[in-house]
Parts: C-alpha cells; structure tokens; sequence
C-alpha cells in the first residue's frame, strides 16, 4: 500500500542517456580491445572471421538485452519479493528502449539491487569470460551492456538520496520511478 503523501518523481533524460551511452561504450570498447590486446597480442584479422564474429555479436547483443531485462525481473523478486504475477517486460519502440517493471512498490534498498543486477550479470560476468576466454566477442558483448546500464546506473544514483525504507514504484510505460518517503 503505497502513503497518501504526494511522490518525489525521478525522471531521467533519455537524450542524454543515448549521448552518455555512447561516448561510455565508444570507450569501453576501445579501453577492452586495447587490454585484450596488450594481454594476448594475438590479433588475426580476415573477413571471414569479421563477418562470423559480427553475426554472432548482433545474435548474442539481442540474447543479453533480452537477459538483462529478465535479470531487473528476477532482482524483483529477490530483492522486492514481488510475486511473478507482478510482473511485466517489453520494448517501447517509440521511445526505443526496453523495459522491465512491476506494478508493486519496493523498498528503495530492494529497487537499488534491483537495477544494478544486469551490469553485473551481463555486463560485467560477458566481461570477465571475453578476457578469460580470449573471446573478442564476449569483451565487446560485455562493454556493449556495460554501457547500456547508464539508465540504471542513472537511476540508481538518484535513489541514493533517499532513505531505503522509502518505497519505490516504477512506472510502467516510462523510465520514471515514484519515491514515497516513510
């Protein structure tokens, strides 16, 4: 049951996101190509490999947005121990972004892992494979998503403001989020 009292809104904006998103992922990807390469100088280059490799990157890209949303969900119901019921994913093609959300409020601290979840799952661990594995792929996969957190990393920074019993609804057709203070 969420109070009676009027909400703080967070809003982000997305414009700046996308610049954020792409400036952080141009660097990633130039800060992970150049340490795979330090610590492997084994770089081979044909066409052949080029076009497998960005076939299986566009592939594996979808796969994990796809995963990173299901993470948001799963960290609700870890986290929120919001029931599955609860729960709703999908993409806004015209705001062009997917989304994962619940229509129950969480508790601030439960939403703050709740977002984070995904860079760590698909971000980071794609990450932490690609160099192990010295796989192109899996590094760039990894910057890739890694970059696509700013939103969360966005929002997670304004909940930090606010106390975590505070209980958070997301809304469910925007990147918004309503804090209800205790």
């Amino acid at each position: 049951m969420l109070p009676d009292k009027e909400p703080i809104i967070i809003e982000v904006d997305l414009k700046k996101l996308m610049m954020d998103n792409i400036v952080v992922t141009i660097g990633l990807v130039l800060l992970f190509t150049a340490i795979q390469y330090i610590c492997f100088k084994d770089f081979h280059f044909s066409i052949w490999t080029m076009m497998g490799g960005t076939v299986l990157f566009a592939i594996l890209y979808i796969v994990f947005i796809v995963l990173h949303e299901a993470f948001h969900l799963i960290g609700f119901m870890i986290f929120g121990k919001v029931p599955y019921k609860s729960l709703n994913y999908g993409i806004n093609l015209k705001l062009g972004i997917a989304y994962a959300t619940t229509n129950q409020p969480l508790p601030n601290h439960a939403m703050k892992k709740a977002l984070l979840l995904p860079f760590w799952t698909t971000g980071v661990l794609p990450t932490i494979i690609g160099f192990y594995c010295n796989s192109t792929v899996f590094v760039l996969i990894g910057a890739f998503l890694i970059a696509g957190a700013v939103g969360d990393f966005a929002m997670y920074k304004e909940l930090r403001k606010y106390p975590k019993d505070a209980l958070i609804q997301d809304d469910p057709h925007l990147p918004k989020l309503y804090v209800y203070l205790p």
